[in-house]
């Protein structure tokens, strides 16, 4: 029978842990006691630390180390290997503690699969929890009080997650259209019309899967992609490129679209919203950007627009990526402009900037016959780009999953 991992150190957070594990037993559901504490100290875990380590790749003593931090770390590496070689035999995963065990523990919940329940009780649980849940579906809940004995707030708060964790993994999510193939596409505010009409054209025959472009966005789209999760992607907000490459607050880091050159997944992107990098509000923009476009999204988002420079470089980029992609690629470029507000009229409208951006991408892409790069004479969001999305995925989709390849 699968059981919850209740995950914590318990050299210190021994009795928490056990309240934790209890009151998911007494709920029906199996649950077992992980100890990954680092201290050498007695275990009262149903696994020990030292059979946590004995998971890590370089071994056991790998684990062991007077430097707490170094200790930590290495358990944290060990315990994501001792979760993933249990994986068929976990229904969730559930961790209590300060900031050095959310760090130790997250990085297990994040390598399991989205959809297996996880949840952080955790000091740090307020604030920014970004590096913690990365492009996982970690539910973060704030202890209110350390993590530190059982009292009358933690007591509630630890028996809420308990409780939360015990109904998620007894209760079955209602089935959905889990027969038609999910096809993933990424999505911001000012591709938002595209994207739309992009999903009701695909709710017939595919599980259309949107993700917010917002750097975690982006990573949660590739870790489905890695994980063989959906068919096709159709990848028309790049945006993330732009905050990657002149430091907005909304990267996917580096390796953005590398997962499609290592799965070959059928492949169509466009260059959605790489006119703008984001900010937050107005007075967080850096002040060596002060005289350039800026534009006020809303009180939380300040967008700037990107220059000729600035489109050669993330066309550049874009194109060193598709040149490493060995499955179908189509990527269109919308000479009507990126975005909502790249159009005549509209603040970012910018016909240099975007050429830039066109001419990169063409120059630089080895373009074959499974990579094509096709200008189309339509704004982003007008009804002929989402008819050329259309026409250029039924060419990468293989013929017995709708596509005419």
């Amino acid at each position: 029978m699968s059981s919850v991992l209740v995950v914590g150190t318990g050299d210190t957070k021994r009795l928490e842990l056990e309240y934790v594990r209890d009151l998911i037993r007494a709920a029906g559901a199996d649950a077992v006691f992980v100890d990954v504490g680092t201290t050498g100290h007695e275990s009262a875990g149903d696994v020990t630390p030292e059979a946590v380590a004995a998971h890590h790749p370089d071994g056991a003593d790998a684990v062991e180390s007077d430097d707490r931090g170094a200790a930590i770390s290495a358990m944290s590496v060990a315990l994501e290997h001792y979760v993933l070689a249990n994986s068929d035999d976990v229904s969730g995963i559930i961790g209590a503690g300060g900031s050095g065990g959310t760090a130790l523990v997250t990085p297990a919940m994040r390598a399991l699969p989205v959809g297996v329940p996880k949840m952080m009780v955790s000091t740090v649980a307020s604030s920014n929890v970004a590096p913690y849940v990365g492009p996982a579906d970690i539910a973060m809940m704030y202890s209110v009080t350390d993590v530190s004995g059982i009292n009358r707030i933690s007591r509630q708060v630890l028996g809420n997650a308990a409780h939360a964790m015990a109904g998620m993994v007894a209760n079955t999510v209602p089935a959905g259209r889990s027969d038609l193939p999910p096809v993933a596409l990424s999505m911001f505010g000012v591709t938002t019309p595209l994207v739309t009409r992009l999903s009701q054209e695909l709710a017939d025959r595919y599980d259309p899967l949107v993700f917010h472009a917002t750097g975690t966005g982006g990573q949660s789209m590739e870790k489905l992609v890695d994980s063989g999760m959906v068919v096709a992607v159709l990848d028309m907000t790049t945006t993330e490129v732009a905050d990657e490459l002149v430091g907005g607050v909304f990267p996917a880091g580096p390796g953005r679209m590398d997962a499609i050159a290592r799965t070959g997944v059928p492949y169509v992107g466009s260059a959605g919203a790489v006119d703008m990098v984001n900010f937050g509000a107005m007075a967080t923009v850096p002040k060596e950007f002060a005289d350039r476009n800026l534009h006020v999204h809303n009180a939380q988002v300040t967008l700037m627009r990107t220059t000729p420079a600035e489109n050669t470089a993330i066309g550049e980029f874009i194109a060193r990526k598709l040149n490493a992609c060995t499955g179908p690629v189509r990527f269109l470029l919308p000479e009507g402009g990126v975005s909502m507000i790249d159009a005549p009229g509209q603040p970012f409208h910018d016909p240099v900037a975007d050429d830039a951006l066109f001419a990169a991408i063409e120059a630089n892409v080895e373009q074959n016959e499974n990579r094509v790069v096709t200008r189309v004479a339509a704004n982003i969001n007008e009804e002929p780009f989402v008819e050329a999305v259309m026409s250029a995925f039924a060419d990468v989709m293989p013929a017995d999953q709708g596509g005419t390849s």
